[in-house]
């Protein structure tokens, strides 16, 4: 995701007044009965489901201020965003929190207040059939440190992902997002930190769908490219799942620095040519893929790169079994590419989605 800091210095508006607000009250309960308007259907690539959706993001906020104050730094998006997703087609959201605030210090257990947060909104969610993808948005840090360094060994974030699997491995629709854009490490090193989790959630006895990203952002317009260390196309042929129940998650957005951080955006055609190179290469390996952001503003250029970019999706089905646009959530004010409904009305950008939804 293109980080709320580098928004705000770019003059992006975050709307902070929003705060406590958004599409509706946090928690309760409320979800229409399982399956009601949002199941998945067959259709994906190695038999998955097709999954379609937005990133629910405000959870991961206050990065600076960890663990922080929930209500002030920080909060979760509503079952009513959920709710309304829903009752647009949509089947996924990705939930994005902080490791941090999860798990307050390595190898300890799970803050109780913290999980309960969490598991309200992914229990409404996959009680009505959407399928959740948990994001822990951390860039493959832990406090400033990388994963795989002293500070942060291999086994505490394969300990993460033991008790994620062991808390949600007995819902078939939660998947694992192993980690929000691993970056500005070796790509060696974050396969190792990629395959220990995968060792663990497997070990656990979880059979989940598991998201394993690349280095650099993940983006897949950099992922045959090696100004970052070894390619991800060279790296991430080696990731290892006893399960072999996979995808690789990209991202992708279409600015001119694949940052996802201005209004304008390349060409109408930028999107595909991106994504062809990528969607070869995981054809080639014989993987899956998912595109776990992708946005754009409401102007004509951009929604005909994302209406471009959606069809060569749907288009190459063996291999692409979803995406989740990026962002919706109640603390995104006037964000150029937010999801979030205003004042009960649509956002432009979902006249696009709704012609690519199951």
């Amino acid at each position: 995701m293109p980080s709320r800091s580098l928004v705000a210095a770019l003059g992006i508006v975050l709307s902070t007044a929003a705060c406590g607000g958004g599409a509706g009250g946090d928690g309760g309960d409320g979800g229409a009965p399982p399956g009601d308007g949002a199941g998945a259907v067959d259709g994906g690539g190695g038999g998955e489901p097709v999954y379609r959706g937005v990133n629910l993001s405000s959870a991961e906020w206050g990065e600076g201020n960890l663990p922080g104050t929930y209500g002030t730094d920080y909060t979760y998006p509503t079952t009513d965003e959920v709710d309304y997703f829903a009752a647009t087609g949509m089947n996924v959201v990705r939930v994005a929190f902080r490791w941090e605030r999860l798990q307050q210090s390595l190898d300890g257990a799970f803050d109780a207040a913290e999980l309960a947060r969490l598991d309200a909104l992914v229990g409404h969610a996959t009680g009505r059939g959407v399928h959740v993808v948990l994001d822990p948005h951390n860039y493959a840090r832990y406090r400033g440190d990388v994963i795989g360094s002293a500070a942060v060994p291999r086994a505490a974030y394969a300990d993460l992902w033991r008790r994620l699997a062991e808390h949600y491995g007995g819902d078939p629709r939660v998947i694992f997002g192993l980690m929000n854009e691993p970056n500005t490490m070796p790509t060696e090193d974050w396969l190792a930190a990629a395959n220990a989790a995968i060792a663990a959630i497997r070990d656990a006895g979880a059979g989940n769908l598991i998201l394993v990203p690349g280095n650099a952002w993940t983006g897949a317009h950099s992922w045959l490219q090696d100004w970052y260390g070894t390619p991800n196309g060279t790296v991430m042929t080696g990731v290892v799942d006893p399960a072999d129940r996979y995808a690789i998650e990209v991202h992708q957005y279409l600015d001119g620095d694949f940052s996802g951080t201005s209004a304008t955006y390349q060409s109408a055609t930028v999107g595909v040519e991106q994504l062809a190179p990528f969607t070869a290469w995981a054809r080639d390996h014989g993987v899956r893929a998912f595109l776990g952001e992708l946005g754009g503003a409401a102007n004509d250029t951009c929604l005909q790169a994302i209406d471009a970019m959606l069809d060569h999706v749907d288009g190459n089905p063996d291999v692409w079994i979803g995406w989740t646009w990026w962002a919706a959530g109640p603390w995104w004010g006037d964000y150029i590419y937010s999801l979030e409904p205003v004042g009960g009305v649509d956002r432009p950008q979902l006249a696009v989605l709704r012609e690519h939804l199951p």
